[in-house]
């Protein structure tokens, strides 16, 4: 009989270790989004991660790279085709995407708007690949005036919508936002659709608020989340899992919008009595510092993370262990403002590691969802290879 433990999954939300064999591919070669913010800010102030072995999976100035806590410490290939958030997410829960969820650098097609503005009864501003705050300060007081919302893309498989909470209410948001879920199937499956709201009175003062909701694909097969919850083992969300995976494979939710609430969150979490796992994101170091190309703002998010980690590790009980990854890389240093193609970093602590292991250069994202799978005795994964007996 297995014995009844937490794990917790931790993802850096784009917080990369290094370009992936394919990454020039994807125009991302050098990337290396801790190595590079690293630099940029004349070295990282990370002693609980170092400890844990951030430092020795790449190089990172102000960070030792030599482990003094028992861990294991690695880096993760991504496989799936992509650089996307979703992708990313369900590779870490076994799931490997053959093509990649499609993209639109020149904006959607005419006869795709067009089935869409009559589902919605308004017509649409924009339409393009922008930045979210550029194209709010561009097209937010256009949008003001007539009504209609401002539709966008970016390098990421995404359907964004956004609108003044004043001028198309929340609801109605969510409404239409539906509506494009339903449209945008098959060969125009994106990965996400996403509702952008935002308040103020004109360009410079617009700023989005935190009522931002994530549309999903579904999985098209089962996660290891799914076959926990099947099993009766507890599946908590935290942050904007549940909106990645459409609320599937989950049997509590709780929502967060920024890495502050969910650091919260996730601490509350781990005071409760329960078998199974936490599934948390953190999501500024994509949203608000990756895209945004702020390397400051980025070390100081990672920093902040890294004082935390005390505070996760003394609510662990003795066959409680923390994986922490990432999904994708978002280099604060790279030109543009879209994800990279890097590895994830994978650190794993806690009283149930029996020793500090180099688990050296993982081919999938999804020995994760075999780590799981294996301890919990859910049977062999279709992906992945399990590395609880390096660490155990």
């Amino acid at each position: 009989m297995p014995l009844k433990r937490k794990i917790v999954v931790i993802v850096l939300d784009g917080v990369g270790a290094g370009e992936a064999p394919d990454a020039a591919a994807y125009g991302d070669a050098g990337s290396n989004s801790l190595r590079n913010t690293a630099r940029a800010v004349g070295g990282l102030n990370v002693p609980n991660l170092a400890a844990i072995g951030l430092g020795a999976i790449t190089e990172i100035a102000g960070v030792d790279p030599s482990p003094s806590a028992p861990c294991g410490y690695g880096k993760m290939r991504p496989l799936s085709a992509g650089k996307d958030t979703v992708s990313g997410h369900w590779e870490l829960m076994g799931i490997c995407l053959a093509e990649p969820f499609p993209i639109y650098p020149k904006g959607f097609p005419p006869d795709l708007i067009a089935k869409y503005t009559r589902r919605i009864g308004r017509g649409v501003l924009g339409n393009k690949h922008a930045s979210g705050t550029q194209i709010i300060d561009e097209l937010g007081s256009e949008h003001i005036r007539t009504g209609q919302p401002i539709v966008y893309t970016s390098g990421d498989s995404v359907f964004q919508v956004a609108a003044h909470e004043q001028v198309i209410p929340i609801a109605e948001l969510y409404r239409i936002c539906t509506i494009a879920r339903e449209l945008l199937q098959g060969e125009h499956g994106v990965g996400r659709v996403i509702a952008r709201p935002f308040l103020g009175e004109g360009p410079g003062q617009f700023r989005r608020t935190g009522n931002r909701r994530d549309y999903p694909l579904a999985p098209g097969s089962a996660t290891v989340m799914d076959k926990l919850a099947a099993v009766g083992k507890a599946v908590i969300s935290v942050g904007k899992i549940d909106d990645i995976f459409g609320g599937r494979g989950i049997t509590q939710s709780r929502h967060t919008p920024d890495n502050r609430s969910t650091t919260a969150a996730l601490l509350e979490s781990l005071e409760g009595d329960f078998d199974g796992l936490v599934f948390a994101n953190l999501i500024e170091f994509d949203m608000v510092f990756g895209h945004r190309r702020d390397p400051k703002g980025y070390a100081q998010a990672l920093e902040e993370f890294d004082r935390h980690l005390p505070q996760i590790q003394r609510r662990l009980g003795p066959n409680d262990f923390v994986i922490i990854a990432a999904d994708h890389g978002v280099d604060p240093t790279a030109p543009g403002s879209d994800h990279t193609r890097e590895y994830s970093p994978l650190l794993v602590f806690g009283p149930g590691v029996k020793r500090t292991v180099n688990l050296g250069i993982r081919q999938t994202f999804s020995d994760v969802a075999a780590t799981l799978a294996e301890v919990f005795e859910l049977g062999p994964p279709p992906l992945g290879r399990s590395f609880w007996k390096e660490i155990n």
